[in-house]
């Protein structure tokens, strides 16, 4: 006889699209739900060499999953063909179980009497505006599958919880995605669609700052939480899996912050 499985065997069998999956988060969310089981999984990236590297990294690291993970091109940060992009996208991808959005681009911080408006447009392309878009034409083109079974994933930022200075951008779309959340979990029911809020975790994201640099903010990151360490891709991923896997949870925000946003 074999052991049942009520839990681990949850996301056997599944489709699921995750979008910023090449890198960071995404990458980790790829690397979980194949542990799970999942049947195919598919990320899109805005360039095609981080697909590539990221299909083969995962294939060296699940070699039973050749020929499971699929990849394609998504530019989310061009206003004039994001749209269009997206309607590609979903079109080529046909219909998922689960839909997880965790793409972002470089931070940029600005003091408040600094920033315009062609700047503040600019920052909301692929952390509001783009998964406004995807999640509306997934709905409207049937690309999720019916039922409680199924959900979307969001992806915030702690800024949504804990006011910076010169951060006033990116806090207003980070905030806007919990009530985005809401009304999508809403009007997609009984499809699922809730949201993460990750603290700084330790991921790409930060490339483009030197790694001395990025050391020090880790460090000092590090000594201030609670936890004593700044976020790990590997447990934060554990936030998706679960939102994906527990049927009865929608409308609503998990934080993995390691108690940043009461420090």
């Amino acid at each position: 006889m074999t052991d049942q499985k009520k839990f681990t065997g949850k996301l056997s069998g599944t489709r699921i699209l995750i979008v910023g999956g090449s890198t960071g988060l995404g990458y980790g969310v790829a690397e979980g739900v194949i542990e799970e089981g999942a049947k195919e999984v598919i990320i899109s990236s805005s360039q095609e060499s981080r697909i590539h590297g990221a299909i083969a990294s995962l294939e060296k690291s699940y070699p039973s999953a050749k020929g499971k993970i699929k990849g394609y091109v998504c530019d989310l940060g061009t206003e004039d063909t994001l749209e269009q992009n997206v309607k590609d996208l979903l079109s080529k991808v046909g219909v998922v179980d689960h839909l997880v959005y965790t793409a972002g681009d470089k931070l940029k911080t600005t003091p408040l009497d600094q920033t315009d408006f062609a700047q503040l447009k600019k920052a909301g392309m692929v952390r509001f505006f783009a998964p406004w878009l995807i999640v509306r034409y997934a709905f409207s083109g049937k690309n999720i599958a019916p039922g409680p079974a199924s959900s979307v994933i969001l992806t915030t930022g702690s800024i949504s919880q804990r006011p910076r200075p010169n951060w006033s951008i990116p806090a207003g779309y980070a905030g806007g995605l919990h009530a985005m959340t809401r009304n999508f979990a809403l009007e997609l029911a009984p499809i699922r669609v809730n949201l993460i809020s990750p603290g700084m975790v330790e991921t790409t994201l930060w490339d483009h700052i030197p790694p001395e640099t990025q050391q020090k903010m880790f460090s000092e990151t590090g000594k201030r939480v609670w936890t004593g360490k700044v976020g790990q891709t590997v447990d934060v991923t554990e936030g998706y899996l679960m939102l994906m896997k527990d049927h009865n949870i929608t409308g609503s925000v998990v934080s993995s912050n390691g108690g940043s946003i009461y420090v």
